[in-house]
């Protein structure tokens, strides 16, 4: 592993703090109390010489500290641009964000599709990635996301060869109850050379899940699920042990697709459409809130754009039974917003840090259950 940097500097496969000579991360007021609804710039277009920040992860350690990953993109805001992988973290669940590190950079190539998963048997947050949408590595922090390992590639165990093109994610991973770690993600079956071209360029998509039983050292891959009907997607796992995925749809649906699996992620129900979900055809995120046992209810969100004919009017859903039903609707951004990802605070702050601007910021917003239920429900 390889500690973090306390002057600018370039570091290949470590973790690099740009743009400060600090190594510590300011601190919000201790007195500071919390609001039903605040938005935190996290990632700003020209920051450390990127030309955008693109495609959040997000992650709420066992230590509590907040990491927020994304792609830098260097050059160019394109999918196909120099693309690194950065890291920024907050001490006090978001208020305050520490300096930019570099994760990982290979040169010209595209290293994306960023996806921490929080093991918490180990303590650890294991990171999956891709480079060009054609390998998939997998790195581990044990310190809160200060230091990470030199990345292991894991493409023969989580793809098939006949595969152009796949992603993970984006987005968070989970943890089931069994301890497996489970990675939400596409791939595709385009014919012709396997030389790449950006993510989504693809014409026969579909999604599937990576998984490890052994807290991220071998992993394998599900099915794929039904094929050109959805990619990009996240998951959460009922309490009934079900899990319950969530995705982007495909051939013009502009319906958010689900499915569901009943044996831990290795197969999948038949893609559906929810009627009362429209979207432009974008990423959304999915986290689980409450269980009734420690908060007297069941509570998942879900967050997407839910415009049909732009990436606008960032909705917040919620359920109360266990993703069946989406009765809470709330808008979180009205004009452009794009991918996103959301954690949970320790004091039950939900935190959702998404793409704003047309890529010029990256936004937190941190909202209470009584702001998403307009009074209606509280913990």
């Amino acid at each position: 592993m390889m500690r973090v940097a306390c002057r600018p500097g370039w570091l290949f496969l470590g973790v690099l703090t740009i743009g400060s000579n600090a190594c510590t991360m300011s601190q919000s007021p201790r007195d500071a109390l919390p609001e039903p609804l605040q938005k935190v710039t996290v990632f700003t277009k020209g920051e450390a010489g990127y030309h955008c920040f693109r495609i959040p992860a997000l992650v709420m350690t066992p230590g509590g500290t907040t990491l927020a990953f994304a792609e830098g993109r260097r050059d160019s805001c394109r999918d196909d641009a120099d693309i690194d992988l950065v890291l920024k973290r907050s001490t006090d669940q978001g208020l305050t964000w520490g300096p930019l590190q570099v994760l990982f950079d290979d040169g010209d190539l595209s290293v994306n599709q960023p996806v921490p998963v929080v093991n918490r048997q180990t303590g650890e947050v294991v990171f999956v990635f891709c480079k060009n949408n054609q390998r998939v590595f997998v790195s581990k922090s044990s310190d809160e996301g200060a230091t990470w390992s030199r990345p292991r590639e894991i493409t023969q165990q989580v793809a098939d060869p006949s595969w152009s093109y796949l992603g993970a994610g984006p987005g968070h991973g989970i943890q089931l109850s069994s301890g497996r770690l489970l990675v939400s993600s596409w791939g595709d079956l385009s014919p012709g050379p396997r030389t790449w071209r950006p993510a989504g360029w693809g014409k026969v998509q579909f999604s599937y899940a990576m998984y490890s039983d052994d807290h991220g050292r071998t992993w394998r891959r599900s099915q794929p699920l039904d094929i050109d009907l959805s990619d990009e997607s996240m998951s959460v796992e009922t309490v009934d042990g079900r899990i319950y995925m969530n995705m982007r749809s495909r051939q013009n649906k502009l319906l958010r697709a689900y499915a569901w699996s009943e044996d831990g992620g290795e197969t999948w129900s038949e893609v559906n459409f929810d009627p009362g979900m429209p979207e432009p055809s974008v990423q959304g995120s999915l986290v689980r809130f409450t269980t009734a046992d420690k908060h007297g209810k069941n509570r998942v969100l879900l967050a997407h754009p839910s415009s049909q004919a732009e990436r606008a009017r960032l909705t917040v859903r919620m359920s109360y039974d266990e993703c069946r039903t989406w009765p809470v609707a709330k808008l979180l951004h009205q004009e452009y917003s794009g991918y996103s990802d959301m954690a949970i605070a320790p004091d039950m702050t939900v935190l959702c840090l998404y793409e704003s601007e047309w890529h010029a910021r990256m936004l937190l917003a941190r909202f209470t259950l009584d702001w998403l239920t307009d009074g209606a429900d509280s913990l």
